[in-house]
């Protein structure tokens, strides 16, 4: 099942699991002691976001490490940019109003 990535990234556990494995390669019991929880509620989010093709799997001998898909990252910050510009444009908007309102006062 794919599921969709911004219900993936809506929960903020899986949001700092992806802030800890950006860093580097984890595994789930080295991911679990940041948290306050099981391993297993922590192998739950890490096979959403490796549905959502967030994060990979890597086997290195008896572990299973894993890491950002930061082409998947690229994808959303791709998507997220056209918000960016709107915002940008409404808070350049926001000052020069803020401005003109300072201007009138003095």
């Amino acid at each position: 099942m794919r599921r969709d990535v911004f219900q993936a990234i809506a929960d903020p556990t899986r949001r700092a699991i992806i802030a800890l494995i950006a860093l580097q390669s984890m595994t789930p019991n080295s991911i679990a002691e940041h948290f306050d929880t099981t391993r297993q509620a922590v192998s739950k989010h890490l096979r959403i976001l490796t549905e959502c093709e967030l994060v990979k799997q890597e086997h290195k001998g008896r572990e299973i490490y894993y890491t950002l898909e930061l082409e998947r990252m690229k994808e959303i910050d791709k998507w997220l940019e056209q918000f960016r510009e709107i915002w940008e444009t409404r808070f350049n908007q926001l000052d020069t109003l803020l401005q003109t309102i300072q201007n009138q006062q003095t």
